[in-house]
């Protein structure tokens, strides 16, 4: 059984096509959280990864996972973790799914969506806006976040920015980190935080974070600070 151990939570992820991976660690380390949150929804949550790091940084926020493929393996995971009581999975399409507004929604989303497609089905499904155009993510997020709630995100820069794009005059950023894996190579990955486009907020930071030194197997004490509440390595 193939399994990934993290600090405080275990995931299963023998059926999953698309395993745990740095982005989605990432995001669920990055993303902001107040303290003051009571509902946190998690679009296309996979094995759950990202729904019980959101779990663990807070003390009480119902957290909902959703995806259109099959959740069994995140219900396996929510059951074993200790916020079992606090986390559930749902197998629903976004674009159908009915709630009450969310104060933090995360996702991890579909992309590549102009490549050739990968012969495998799942990975097809899980890397390319297939299921998930990003016209209907944006829709979907505008309409179950809470007027004040943020929206996060990860995604390869390119398809970040062209995301950010579709998204002006309803979803505006007020906070973006460039992600590169070392000093030689560009940056790779957008993380991203947005919120309504009326919402009262009106800071916006920009940085930038690098996962490691160069040297092999060595990460800088930024990407270590950042997920060493979860990564048993750090």
């Amino acid at each position: 059984m193939s399994c990934f151990r993290f600090k405080e939570f275990a995931i299963r992820q023998s059926d999953t096509p698309m395993k745990v991976g740095t982005d989605g660690v990432l995001l669920g380390a990055w993303t902001r959280i107040d303290g003051d949150e009571e509902r946190i929804l998690d679009i296309g949550t996979g094995t759950g990864v990202i729904a019980l790091m959101m779990a663990q940084r807070t003390s009480q926020a119902e957290v909902v996972g959703v995806d259109i493929d099959s959740v069994e393996e995140a219900r396996y995971n929510g059951d074993q973790s200790p916020w079992a009581a606090r986390v559930r999975f749902l197998q629903t399409p976004i674009q159908a799914f009915q709630a009450e507004p969310f104060d933090l929604i995360v996702s991890n989303p579909p992309f590549f969506t102009e490549s050739l497609k990968c012969p495998d089905r799942g990975r097809t499904m899980a890397r390319h806006a297939v299921a998930l155009p990003f016209e209907e993510l944006r829709d979907a997020v505008a309409r179950l976040l809470h007027k004040e709630g943020r929206f996060a995100f990860v995604l390869p820069l390119v398809e970040a920015e062209r995301f950010i794009r579709l998204c002006e005059g309803v979803l505006r950023p007020i906070r973006r980190t460039e992600v590169r894996t070392t000093p030689r190579h560009p940056a790779k990955r957008l993380l991203v935080e947005m919120v309504h486009q009326d919402a009262s907020m009106r800071t916006f930071t920009c940085d930038e974070l690098m996962i490691g030194t160069g040297e092999h197997e060595t990460y800088t004490e930024a990407y270590r600070a950042l997920t060493r509440d979860f990564y048993l390595k750090f």
